[in-house]
């Protein structure tokens, strides 16, 4: 097959052309948000404070765990040993629940992907990146991350999670600000 030079040049421009717009797919890309009378509403200060998570009669057995909500955060509550500890319920890299892992000397495994995160800090116990056959395919495409703590403690009817009551709010106020609701305001309020 022969290519006239007009042909060869247009081939080349659609090689490069590909290459740019694949290129800029995986580029980084940075939204600016101007403020406006909708967002620039003022942040609310942290407030850690306990609030009610699962009642006493959802505890896990020793060495299982379950989910709650705390705050409008998804947790995952864990016995190790009668001991309650409570963590961020999003299991990196692809946030399956972590709540469906097994509790043992003080770690608790992601049962998809094999990682040991330490109960007491969140953080990825040394060597437990994505340890199971899957996790090493999908685990050596992202960083290995930890997952956050709260204080926790159970009385006779409910087990409460220490939380910033703000943080929902905060995260709320960014992302739904200038947005149409249903009724369409912003704000959520009826005409």
């Amino acid at each position: 097959v022969s290519y006239t030079l007009d042909q060869y040049r247009k081939m080349k421009l659609i090689v490069l052309a590909s290459a740019v717009v694949g290129a800029a797919a995986f580029a980084p890309n940075s939204v600016s948000r101007q403020g406006t009378s909708l967002n620039m509403a003022a942040k609310l200060k942290p407030k850690l404070q306990y609030v009610p998570c699962i009642s006493a009669d959802n505890i896990p057995e020793v060495g299982r765990a379950t989910s709650g909500v705390a705050g409008g955060l998804a947790i995952c509550i864990a016995n190790d040993g009668g001991k309650l500890w409570a963590l961020g319920d999003k299991c990196p890299p692809i946030n399956q629940p972590l709540s469906f892992g097994r509790v043992v000397d003080g770690c608790i495994a992601d049962p998809v992907l094999g990682t040991k995160f330490n109960l007491k800090t969140g953080q990825v116990a040394e060597g437990d990146w994505c340890t199971s056959p899957i996790g090493k395919i999908v685990g050596g495409l992202f960083e290995s991350g930890g997952v956050p703590t709260y204080a926790c403690k159970a009385n006779k009817n409910v087990v409460e999670v220490q939380v910033d009551v703000n943080y929902k709010a905060n995260y709320e106020s960014d992302y739904w600000s200038g947005l149409l609701d249903a009724q369409g305001k912003s704000n959520g309020k009826y005409y």
